[in-house]
Order: C-alpha cells, then sequence, then structure tokens
C-alpha cells in the first residue's frame, strides 16, 4: 500500500486526457497522495485542467527528471495499453525511476517486481496491482445471499464508462447521509486509491466468483456495500460482470452509461440497446431465473463530461423520462440522487 504521505508522479505518456489514462484521472481525483506531475511529453507545459475535466493546476511535464526534481518518490503508471501490456518503450523510463531510488506502482498485466527484484535498495518497493493476495479463493457457492446487509453493484453499458467513479461517489454520498458503507475495488484504479480490493481480471475465471464472494463476506459488517463493477454484459470482450453479480449476491444494481453513446467505444459494430433493455438484461442476469438474489437496478449514473451544462441537464432529464428512474451525473452534480435511490429501495 502507497504511504500517504509519498509525493507521487504519474506516468501517462502520449494518453493524458483520454479514455487510456483513467488511472491517472481517478487517482488525481479520489487518491490521498500528494501528486507532484503528470509525466506525458506530448502535452508538456499544460496543466491537468486543460486536458479533464479536474480543476487542478498539477503540471503535465516531458521526463522523469523533472518529476525527481519535484521530489516525487513514487511512479505510478497510470495508463493502460490496449490488452494490459508493458511497452517495451517504457522499459528505460522504469529503470530510471528505480536507479534513482524511487518505488512503483504498477497496473499492467505484466509483473515488474521480478524484473527490479535484485535492484531494490532498503525501503523502495514494487507495487504489481494486478497480482492476486493471498491463497487461492474458494469457489463461489452464493454464501453472500445469506447477508442481511445492502450489496451495490454498478453495471455498465461499456468498458470505462466511469463505474468506479460513481461507486466512489455513491459511496460517499452514503457515508455523508451518516451511513456505514464501503467500497470494495475490483480493478488497479480502485485498489491503488483505496489500499485494498481484487484485482479480478488476473483471477482464473473458476475462481473469480468467489473471489469476490470472499471479499463481500470479510465487508459483512457493513451496512451499506458498494462493489466496483467490471466491463459490461454487452462487451464481447468482457467476463467480469457475471462473477461479480454471483460473487456479490447483489441485492441493487447502479447503471453506469456516457450520454449519447449509441455503440460500444473500440466496437462500433455493437449497438448499445434502448437502456431500459439494458436494465431488463442486468436484472434477468442477476436473479438467474429466480434462483438467485433479485436485484434491481435502482438508478442510473450518467457520464456526461463531454457536455455542456445545459446539454447535460437535457440529457439526464431524457434518460430520466426513458427510464423511470432517478438520473444523475455524480461527478457533475454529487451522488446524492443514486444514494437516495439506493436507501428508498431496501
Amino acid at each position: 500500500m502507497l504511504d500517504p504521505t509519498q509525493p507521487i508522479a504519474l506516468f501517462a505518456e502520449a494518453t493524458m486526457g483520454s479514455l487510456n489514462a483513467k488511472m491517472a484521472e481517478g487517482i488525481l481525483r479520489y487518491g490521498r497522495n500528494p501528486v507532484v506531475a503528470v509525466i506525458d511529453s506530448t502535452q508538456a507545459g499544460k496543466r491537468v485542467r486543460d486536458l479533464c475535466t479536474l480543476d487542478s493546476d498539477i503540471p503535465i511535464i516531458a521526463t522523469l527528471a523533472e518529476a525527481q526534481a519535484l521530489g516525487a518518490q513514487v511512479l505510478v503508471l497510470g495508463t493502460a495499453p490496449s490488452g494490459g501490456r508493458l511497452p517495451q518503450s517504457w522499459v528505460a523510463v522504469l529503470e530510471q525511476a528505480i536507479a534513482g531510488g524511487m518505488s512503483l506502482v504498477n497496473g499492467m498485466h505484466d509483473r515488474l517486481q521480478p524484473m527490479f527484484a535484485d535492484r531494490l535498495r532498503p525501503g523502495q518497493w514494487v507495487w504489481d496491482l494486478r497480482v492476486p493476495q493471498g491463497d487461492a479463493p474458494p469457489i463461489g457457492m452464493a454464501r453472500a445471499a445469506a447477508l442481511d446487509n445492502t450489496r451495490v453493484l454498478m453495471v455498465g453499458t461499456d468498458m470505462a464508462i466511469g463505474k468506479m467513479t460513481a461507486g466512489l461517489e455513491l459511496t460517499r454520498s452514503l457515508q455523508e447521509m451518516g451511513h456505514d458503507a464501503a467500497f470494495l475495488a475490483t480493478g488497479q484504479t480502485g485498489i491503488a486509491i483505496t489500499g485494498r480490493g481484487i484485482p479480478l481480471d488476473a483471477i482464473r475465471v473458476d475462481h473469480a466468483g468467489g473471489a469476490v464472494e470472499r471479499m463481500v463476506l470479510e465487508a459483512a459488517n457493513h451496512k451499506f456495500v458498494v462493489v466496483e463493477g467490471q466491463g459490461s454484459l454487452l462487451h464481447p470482450g468482457s467476463t467480469a460482470t457475471l462473477p461479480l453479480m454471483r460473487g456479490s449476491a447483489c441485492t441493487h444494481m447502479v447503471l453506469c452509461h456516457r450520454a449519447g453513446m449509441e455503440t460500444l467505444d473500440e466496437l462500433d459494430s455493437v449497438r448499445i440497446p434502448p437502456l431500459r433493455d439494458v436494465i431488463a438484461l442486468n436484472e434477468a442476469v442477476a436473479r438467474a431465473a429466480g434462483a438467485l438474489t433479485a436485484a434491481k437496478v435502482v438508478a442510473i449514473a450518467l457520464n456526461t463530461a463531454r457536455l455542456s451544462q445545459h446539454e447535460a441537464e437535457a440529457a439526464i432529464r431524457q434518460v430520466e423520462d426513458t427510464t423511470g428512474l432517478p438520473t444523475a451525473d455524480p461527478v457533475r452534480q454529487g451522488a446524492q440522487t443514486l444514494a437516495k435511490a439506493v436507501t428508498s429501495a431496501i
């Protein structure tokens, strides 16, 4: 886990402001550590606020040496290339960081600990976020269905749609309302932010549901549990939603969607059905024809980052009219609407 006092630099080469830099943006928005800079040589000289919706004066710089001069002690790989593999062009930067005494936080599938283990000095470390910790989880057995708490699963119409962000905002709103709520991370960004969780996409498919189940059982003392979503039932390359549903035995769901999306981001041939049909699909899969918990979608988190304020308000009204469900952009408006929907549906 990151010591929250350590200054960090986010490496987002050629991606800052794009969907691939969602880890960098997530840490900038919710992380506890001071961020000295974002490294992206293609955007050097700008500020974070110039490239995304965060009102942040953190500089975009060109080189690791500049970050070290600003006091960075940890380099966080804040971008995810296609397939989550480590680009060969990054190796020289990582070697420079290790030689300079920096620690590394790695969200890629390729492990860095074995690469640098023999070069680490006392107090220096490498955190490979996508390495499952502890013993292999048991096979899922629907044990979470016996819990008496409220388990909210964030589901989406696509990958990289804002499920983690909406989940963190929902958890914060529930806590501000006085409820005992916990956020359970299931991906590398959520783990980096909270310091705990499971890297679901690195767990063998036979054990994925059991890993989610074990995590939910360990959080059984919380009245509200918000489970970070992954992937989408609509995406042909995603298998993550099913073990999340089965392992959490969710009682509620919040659907996450980007305003105006008609097809998947990287698959123009896959059309996003009407949201009412997407809601029905997720509810049908969750209840498994009555064999498992009958979770309902109780609200919609609408990502309106690409819209003006007026356009966002119109899009939210349209989604509410077509689905009949409370809708809000949790970043632009806060997640109180979502939290009220969850608590009123108990």
